[in-house]
């Protein structure tokens, strides 16, 4: 595997000579628990296992490709995230790396909040019972009816992305009778060290208002006139799948000077901030992600020193990890069709799924890991890329791994940290069924949202 692109993806192409690959792992057979969810490990008879069930029984149970998602994992990663930043902040799960009514009911019962991007995402929060004041409603583009449902159902806060949303939602609440806690999403002008896809705190991107010729001053201005939107705080966001700390530092640098010129200009300390999420995830071995505890101790004091400098009152701090409660809670579980070896270069294995259940490698040329799962194998490493069954080139799962060289049709593989924008972002490029998401927990399995059928894909074909 390539490790001169980063875990979310590299700026440029992916052409390397011969020998810029990782060696393979002592024993293919480990499976790391760095990258897989906390119940997996192998049974004695080499077969693995999530939550006391055989990955052979499962593909019986429920087919293949599917995504199996480890109940008992989300909930303690949820709990670590809530325990790590303690009853003085917020944090909210990121809708948009995988939503379903289940997991809206976890969340809730966990105590976590949830931050939606679309009417979709907002109908599926509260279709599973997720308050509506623990909401916060995203986008750079909102609809009018969907500023509408959200200010009538009573959204916590809806952050504002534009000069003409802030206009926007005003004028909303106003004729509903309401008065709509809002937060201005600046652009602070931070560039993550990720893929320029998602980075988002740069100014040359569609998010925010940027803080550069005083945008965000002005926006300030104006949310603070209007009668229909209460300003509580300012949002921020520099990307998504980062290890270093750096960026959020001069974040909530340039935050907290913010909030002090409200404060000199206005009269008015704004009582919260949100720093956003994008904290990474391990998707290979050689991937090192901070633990809860230890981000929420940077973050809390960066800002609390922050404040302190600028001789402010803390504001009530929010975060966002929603890839790094998910993510990694998650394995997309396939069955191995053709084996294609090329002589000098590689081997490529064919799946029954592919760019339809997981874009994210031919999107952001992404790094994953990848290992035989329905039997124990002592065969040499072949140099294999996991590729699916679409018409395209570019249809890749894991470019760069190595399995086990007796690797033959009918076995099972699987692919772990999906949990997180692989079924969201899932489609139906040629016509293929998305997998379902089958939660598992206590030797216990259950489908949370089915697989489609022809007759789903058919419904809206109207002829």
């Amino acid at each position: 595997m390539s490790r001169s692109a980063h875990p979310a993806g590299p700026r440029h192409a992916d052409v390397f000579p011969d020998g810029h690959y990782s060696a393979p792992a002592a024993d293919l057979n480990v499976l790391d628990e760095k990258v897989w969810s906390r119940t997996v490990r192998r049974n004695d008879d080499g077969v693995a296992t999530v939550a006391g069930i055989e990955v052979t029984r499962l593909a019986e149970e429920f087919g293949t490709p599917a995504y199996f998602l480890d109940e008992a994992d989300f909930r303690a990663r949820c709990r670590a995230w809530s325990d790590a930043f303690g009853p003085n902040a917020d944090v909210f799960y990121a809708g948009k790396a995988f939503l379903s009514r289940a997991v809206v009911r976890w969340l809730t019962e966990e105590g976590l909040n949830l931050d939606v991007c679309s009417g979709g995402e907002l109908a599926t929060a509260l279709a599973g019972g997720m308050p509506p004041e623990r909401i916060a409603f995203h986008g750079n583009n909102k609809s009018t009816e969907e500023i509408e449902r959200a200010v009538s159902v009573g959204v916590g806060r809806i952050v504002l992305d534009s000069f003409q949303e802030i206009v926007r939602v005003a004028h909303i609440a106003q004729r509903l009778g309401r008065r709509q806690p809002v937060q201005i999403r600046v652009t602070v002008g931070v560039e993550a060290h990720t893929h320029e896809f998602i980075a988002t705190a740069h100014e040359d991107q569609k998010f925010g208002i940027a803080l550069a010729d005083g945008q965000a001053a002005e926006a300030v201005r104006r949310a603070l006139k209007l009668d229909g939107i209460e300003l509580i705080g300012i949002h921020s966001h520099i990307g998504s799948q980062i290890f270093d700390m750096a960026g959020f530092e001069v974040s909530a640098r340039r935050v907290v000077q913010l909030l002090a010129e409200i404060r000199d200009e206005h009269g008015v300390e704004l009582p919260e901030i949100d720093l956003g999420g994008g904290l990474g995830i391990a998707y290979t071995s050689e991937d090192d992600p901070k633990e809860p505890y230890d981000i929420a101790k940077s973050l809390l004091d960066i800002v609390t020193r922050e404040c302190d400098a600028a001789r402010l009152t803390t504001p009530r701090i929010s975060v966002e990890p929603g890839r790094a409660i998910v993510g990694p809670t998650a394995f997309t579980l396939y069955e191995v069709g053709t084996i294609k070896p090329l002589e000098g270069l590689r081997t490529y294995v064919s799946v029954d799924g592919g760019m339809s259940d997981n874009i994210r490698t031919a999107l952001y040329n992404a790094d994953y890991s990848v290992a035989l799962v329905s039997r124990r194998s002592e065969a040499e490493p072949m140099l294999s890329r996991v590729v699916g069954k679409h018409c395209e080139s570019g249809d890749i799962v894991v470019r760069d791994a190595y399995l086990p060289a007796d690797l033959a049709p009918g076995d099972l593989i699987a692919v772990p940290a999906t949990g997180a924008y692989c079924r969201s972002m899932a489609s139906n490029y040629n016509h293929a069924l998305r997998p379902p998401v089958v939660a598992v927990r206590d030797g216990e399995a259950r489908v949370v949202v089915r697989r489609e059928t022809e007759e789903d894909l058919l419904r809206l074909d109207i002829g």
